[in-house]
C-alpha cells in the first residue's frame, strides 16, 4: 500500500513553507518516526517524520520549492520489506560501489581503516547548523556537538570555523580517495582565471522564506503605520551596582546570572500599566487595550531575527525571566523554537547594544504599536548635582504607532522606563 506524506498543520497563520532539505533519499527504507524532510516557515523550521514504515518510493517536491498545508511531499511504499533498504537496480543492491584507487586509498586499505572511515555515522545536527555547514564547506563529522544529545548546533559550526581560520586549514574537507581525486586540470583552471575577473565576482543567493517574510513585514510596518521614534537616556549606575552586589548570590540560588534584560522587562511592564495605549492594537476602527503583558524578546539568529514571547511576564520573577530568555536563545541556536514560542506578543524589546549599537531606531512589529530599543552602555560625562561626573549611560528608543499613541504619552512612557531603571527598588512596586 502506498502512503502519502503531506505537509502538516504548522500552527496559527502559517499556511506555506519551503522544502529546506530532504533527510532521506528516494528509494531508501524508512522506519516510523524517521525524519524525512525539513520544512522552513517564516517563523520556525519543522521536521516531518514518517508515520509508516516502508521504502520512500517517490519524492514529489524538491528542496527549494514552496508548499502549502496538505500538499503531498512524498510517497511511502509499505509493501517494501525491512530488508529492502533501497529501491535500486540489481547491480546497485548486490554490489559495493567501486572505489577509486589512489596512493592514499591503497594505504587506507593496507591499514584496514578505509572502509570504516567511509561508514562513520553522520552526527545529529540542527537544521540551521546543517545549512551553515553546507554553505561553508564544513565536514560535520569533524565537529563535536554540544547541543541536546550531542547535536551539532550553529554555535558549534561557528566555533569550528573560527578555529579553522586560526590554524589556516582548507575550507574543503579532504577527499577520502586522495588529494588528486576530482582535481580540475591545471590548464582548465588557468583558462577560468582569465575569463572571470576576480576583483568583480558576485554571488547570487536565494532568500530564505524567513528572510523574505522579514523583508515583507518590515516594509509593511513602514507603509501601514504612522511610525515615529522618541529617545531618552538612562543612568545605569544603580542597576550595575545592584548586579555587582547581588549577582553571586542570585546565581547561587537560581543557577543563572542576573542580566539587564529582566530589569527592562519589569520596567516596560510598569510603563505599560501607566500608559495602556502602548500595549494595544488597532482592529478596524477599534482600539483593543490589552490587560495582559506578553513581552516579545528579539533575538538575532543565523536565518534572521526571531521574537519569542514571554507569556504573562508581569507574573514572572527576575530569575524566571532570565531563565526563559536563556532557554529561548538556546532553542534559537538549535533551531528548536516552536510556533507557540513565536505567536502573539503585545509589546517587544530589542537589545541592539549587545552588538555594539550606540543609537538606532527599532521598527514596529505589527500589530503591536510599540517597541523598546536598548542600546550600548557607555561611560559619558554628565551633569549631576552641579558637577560633571562620569556615569555608565544607555540611550533608549521607543518606536510607536502615532495613530493611537501621541507624542506626549510616548515621551512619558520612556521617562517612566528611565525612572524605574534608575531606581530599581520601584520595580518591586510598579513592575
Amino acid at each position: 500500500m502506498t502512503i502519502e506524506v503531506v505537509v502538516p498543520e504548522m500552527g496559527e497563520s502559517v499556511l506555506e513553507a519551503t522544502v529546506s532539505a530532504w533527510r532521506k533519499k528516494q528509494g531508501e527504507y524508512v522506519n516510523v518516526g524517521d525524519v524525512l524532510v525539513e520544512l522552513e516557515t517564516d517563523k520556525v523550521n519543522l521536521e516531518v517524520g514518517a508515520k509508516n514504515a516502508g521504502a520512500l518510493a517517490e519524492i514529489k517536491v524538491q528542496a527549494g520549492e514552496d508548499v502549502k498545508v496538505g500538499d503531498v511531499l512524498a510517497l511511502i511504499d509499505e509493501k517494501a520489506g525491512q530488508s529492502e533498504k533501497t529501491v535500486e537496480t540489481p547491480a546497485e543492491t548486490t554490489k559495493e560501489p567501486a572505489l577509486v584507487k589512489t596512493p592514499q586509498r591503497e594505504k587506507e586499505i593496507e591499514r584496514g581503516d578505509g572502509r570504516e572511515a567511509e561508514r562513520r555515522p553522520a552526527p545529529q545536527i540542527t537544521p540551521v547548523a546543517s545549512r551553515l555547514a553546507q554553505e561553508m564547506g564544513v565536514d560535520v563529522t569533524s565537529i563535536t556537538g554540544t547541543g541536546t544529545e550531542g547535536r551539532v548546533t550553529r554555535a558549534d559550526v561557528e566555533q569550528f570555523l573560527q578555529e579553522r581560520e586560526k590554524t589556516g586549514e582548507p575550507e574543503k574537507p579532504p577527499s577520502p580517495y586522495g588529494d588528486d581525486a576530482g582535481k580540475i586540470p591545471e590548464e582548465q583552471v588557468k583558462t577560468t582565471e582569465k575569463e572571470v575577473p576576480t576583483s568583480r565576482r558576485e554571488e547570487r543567493l536565494r532568500m530564505s522564506r524567513r528572510r523574505r517574510t522579514i523583508a515583507q513585514r518590515l516594509l509593511e510596518a513602514q507603509q501601514t503605520t504612522a511610525m515615529l521614534t522618541t529617545f531618552n537616556e538612562i543612568d545605569m549606575s544603580a542597576v550595575m551596582d545592584l548586579r555587582r552586589r547581588r549577582n553571586e548570590d542570585f546565581q547561587a540560588r537560581y543557577g543563572i546570572k542576573l542580566g539587564f534584560m529582566s530589569f527592562f522587562v519589569k520596567a516596560a511592564i510598569g510603563a505599560l500599566k501607566a500608559f495602556p495605549q502602548v500595549n494595544a492594537e488597532i482592529q478596524g476602527e477599534e482600539i483593543v487595550l490589552k490587560r495582559y503583558y506578553d513581552m516579545g524578546i528579539a533575538i538575532g539568529a543565523q536565518e534572521g531575527l526571531v521574537v519569542p514571547v514571554l507569556r504573562d511576564a508581569d507574573r514572572l520573577g527576575f530569575a524566571e525571566i532570565e531563565q526563559r530568555i536563556k532557554d529561548f536563545v538556546n532553542k534559537t541556536n538549535e533551531g528548536k523554537l516552536s510556533i507557540e514560542d513565536l505567536t502573539g506578543g503585545t509589546f517587544t524589546i530589542t537589545n541592539g547594544g549587545v552588538f555594539g549599537s550606540l543609537l538606532s531606531t527599532p521598527i514596529l512589529n505589527p500589530p503591536q504599536v510599540g517597541i523598546l530599543g536598548m542600546q550600548k552602555i557607555e561611560e559619558r560625562p554628565i551633569a549631576f548635582n552641579g558637577q560633571v561626573v562620569i556615569r555608565p549611560m544607555m540611550y533608549v528608543a521607543l518606536s510607536y504607532d502615532h495613530r493611537i499613541v501621541d507624542g506626549r504619552e510616548a515621551v512619558q512612557f520612556l521617562v517612566k522606563i528611565k525612572e524605574l531603571v534608575e531606581d530599581p527598588e520601584r520595580l518591586l512596586l510598579e513592575g
